[in-house]
């Protein structure tokens, strides 16, 4: 089943070709990041309307790329929660029209579901049951996955995710944005001691997370050594930093594998490309005797392959949307 798929939830616009939920044709994609870098972050309305510049031709060239005409698309799918309304509406909408003008299904995918999927690209040995860790700019979970469209989330995030909590630290500390990637470039050559960070934990929900006192933390040691005169201690601040978000993740992971009987881990979204959280949870699924699954880096950030994998296991539980399919800011798994 070969399928178009369109991912616009925040400031890439993506658009793929994909065939049985395993196979990339076709993956193009526009990044903003130095449009909104101007910005310091995502700014919704120009989002929106760099996606409406792009789309179409980005959806050209990767049928181009993939070498396949327009009438073997058996269906087109496009993200449409959670993420930036504006943006998801265009790729929706794209989505749609194409579906129509096609005569093909539609096919809407959670982004989060899409995230978990970019596993099966990368590992086409891997099939549910897993556990899966999405940890992103937006999102982090831990989540039982069943089947492929049988996911439970056990474990998340209460207030900030753990990507923003890195972008926001990279931006305080003058990295600019996205920041993530600096971050995590500049911790390599820093003392992951030097500053006391916080590991919060929610009285009664051992699995779930919390990541603004951290960043709160982060900042308020930049501001204490500007008050004091100073140096920032800047290499080492990211290691702290960073370590602090690998122990918040690794060990709920572990123990969510062990409390729901799972046996493997799969990893997911743009903070699993982060250096510190890919050893630590490398270590950690050696040490239990869990198998993990690390997609590329290519792979970790949003992108519409991974949409059009999800896709196909939509398809074929009959999850298929309509004409009157809507986009949603925030909604569950």
């Amino acid at each position: 089943m070969t399928i178009l798929s369109i991912e616009s939830s925040c400031d890439e616009t993506a658009v793929a070709v994909t065939r049985d939920g395993r196979t990339i044709l076709a993956d193009e994609i526009f990044s903003q990041a130095d449009i909104h870098a101007l910005y310091g972050g995502v700014v919704p309305e120009i989002a929106s309307r760099n996606h409406l510049k792009v789309i179409a031709k980005l959806a050209d060239a990767a049928i181009a790329r993939a070498g396949i005409a327009k009438r073997d698309i058996d269906a087109v799918a496009a993200t449409n929660a959670p993420g930036l309304i504006g943006a998801l509406l265009v790729g929706l909408n794209f989505a749609k029209g194409a579906a129509l003008s096609l005569g093909v299904p539609f096919i809407p995918v959670h982004h989060l579901r899409g995230h978990i999927a970019a596993n099966y690209l990368a590992f086409p040995e891997l099939a549910p049951p897993f556990l899966a860790v999405v940890v992103s700019g937006g999102n982090t979970i831990i989540a039982a996955v069943r089947d492929y469209t049988d996911i439970e989330i056990v474990g998340q995030t209460r207030d900030d995710a753990a990507g923003e909590c890195f972008d926001k630290a990279a931006r305080a500390m003058g990295l600019g944005y996205p920041g993530g990637r600096a971050l995590d470039d500049l911790s390599q050559s820093g003392d992951d001691t030097r500053y006391t960070l916080p590991r919060p934990v929610i009285d009664g929900a051992p699995l779930d997370m919390s990541f603004s006192g951290l960043k709160t933390a982060v900042v308020n040691a930049i501001h204490n050594a500007e008050q004091r005169g100073e140096t920032l201690d800047k290499p080492s601040l990211a290691a702290s930093l960073s370590r602090a978000v690998s122990d918040v993740i690794v060990p709920r992971t572990i123990a969510a594998a062990r409390d729901y009987g799972l046996n493997a881990v799969a990893v997911a979204g743009g903070v699993a490309a982060n250096s510190r959280v890919r050893r630590d949870l490398t270590n950690a699924c050696r040490r239990a005797g869990l198998a993990l699954y690390l997609p590329p880096l290519s792979l970790c950030g949003d992108n519409a392959a991974m949409i059009g994998a999800q896709a196909y296991y939509e398809y074929v539980a009959g999850n298929v949307g309509d004409m009157s399919t809507n986009a949603y800011a925030s909604r569950g798994i």
